[in-house]
């Protein structure tokens, strides 16, 4: 192995590893924050409120973020993305356990600050992360790549919403988000040594455009693209109506009665299918009817979404969840894959953005949809519909992109 090789090699550890120290402190956040506003409140909406607060800063700087990832030097960037969520988690942490004789309204405007901290990091998180990565790694390491980055994510997702659920029923609210900042300042230590990527040469052309028409380049080009925009049109539709995470603090507290503890492994549950597919799929890429796969595992999403509405028993509920989770890891790794691929050297950024924005509007905005959506015609059927709406985008993508239907991923 090279040095140049061996170093590319050394970097990409240690930026997995500062991700999954990210990942780890957001899922706690995420099951901690949930929590607390569900037990102050005990409203759906309001679990809803959080994915929109999170999302309407994601989406709106995501497009120049990644701009701006294409044009600067994107580790600069991951790091302020660490910083700002340390801000975050600290915010989090002086309001938590009595919050300084805080109201209980003025609690919840702070978590709600505090969650739009974060959305204006994961805006930034997502294109200087996958511009990163391709420049850390070469072509030929793309499957595998992929793969251990999703299954990083999927490990932090698995121990995240464990540790939170645990800490919270032990400690009390401040612990969580104390460990988060702890966390995510490892993570800065982990990179600070990491010698940043030259920029592609080729972006020095898309310097002399407007910043508005370079932002916007990754958009058409997505949107242009036979193969990007229906694979991320699929997982956008089928997350943004069958997600039910937001919803998980209502089935543990008022249908599954397991608390805090029962919450933090109902999260767990997706990551533990999610990395054990995520680890095959390191050694068994998928390449061969590629499309094919990614539509039927999505169709499948959303059978396992249905199944969880209709349980009533914690284990086989956690199934259902796990089952999912398999299944929609399969899902990432294979769009992750196309684009890298399918993303020019000096677009990856504005590209990677624009994927964030659709991942944004599934996860976050499917988020405020769960919680309407519930509040409006009940926990169990607004679930139930969110699973049939995933199945029908199934099968309409399969009819709309025969591109999609056919497509392989090349080895290399």
């Amino acid at each position: 192995m090279s040095a140049n090789a061996a170093a590319g090699r050394r970097n990409f550890l240690l930026f997995t590893q500062a991700g999954l120290l990210y990942e780890f402190s957001q899922q706690i956040q995420a099951l901690v924050v949930g929590w607390q506003i569900y037990v102050l409140t005990g409203s759906k909406l309001a679990l809803g409120i959080i994915g929109l607060v999170q999302a309407v800063p994601a989406i709106v700087l995501a497009l120049f973020a990644g701009h701006i990832v294409d044009r600067t030097e994107p580790m600069g960037i991951y790091r302020w993305v660490l910083r700002l969520s340390i801000v975050s988690a600290l915010i989090l942490a002086a309001v938590s356990g009595g919050g300084f004789g805080l109201s209980t309204g003025a609690r919840v405007a702070w978590i709600y600050a505090a969650s739009f901290v974060s959305g204006v990091g994961a805006g930034f998180a997502m294109p200087a992360r996958g511009t990163l990565i391709a420049r850390l790694v070469g072509r030929e390491l793309y499957h595998e790549s992929s793969a251990w980055t999703v299954s990083a994510i999927h490990t932090a997702a698995i121990a995240g919403p464990l540790a939170g659920g645990l800490l919270f029923a032990w400690l009390g609210g401040r612990a969580p988000h104390a460990v988060d900042a702890a966390l995510l300042a490892a993570g800065l230590v982990l990179i600070a040594p990491i010698t940043a990527p030259a920029a592609a040469p080729s972006y020095a052309t898309a310097n002399k455009e407007s910043t508005g028409s370079a932002a916007l380049a990754g958009l058409r080009f997505v949107f242009g693209h036979t193969l990007l925009l229906p694979a991320l049109s699929l997982d956008m539709f089928a997350v943004l109506f069958g997600g039910v995470t937001a919803l998980l603090p209502v089935f543990a507290k008022d249908i599954l009665h397991v608390g805090p503890a029962g919450l933090g492994w109902l999260r767990a549950a997706p990551a533990v299918g999610a990395l054990a597919a995520s680890a095959w799929l390191v050694k068994k890429p998928i390449q061969r009817n590629a499309g094919a796969v990614l539509l039927a595992v999505v169709a499948g999403f959303g059978l396992t979404i249905l199944g969880f509405a209709l349980s009533t028993s914690f284990i086989l509920s956690a199934a259902f969840l796990a089952a999912g989770g398999a299944l929609d890891s399969i899902s990432m790794v294979i769009r992750s894959v196309m684009i890298q691929i399918h993303s020019p050297d000096d677009m990856r950024g504005r590209i990677s953005a624009v994927n964030s924005i659709f991942i944004s509007v599934s996860n976050e905005l499917g988020a405020f949809e769960s919680g309407l959506l519930a509040q409006l015609m009940g926990t169990v059927p607004s679930v139930l519909l969110g699973g049939a709406v995933t199945l029908v985008t199934a099968a309409a993508a399969t009819l709309w992109s025969g591109d999609l239907r056919r497509m392989d991923l090349p080895a290399k």
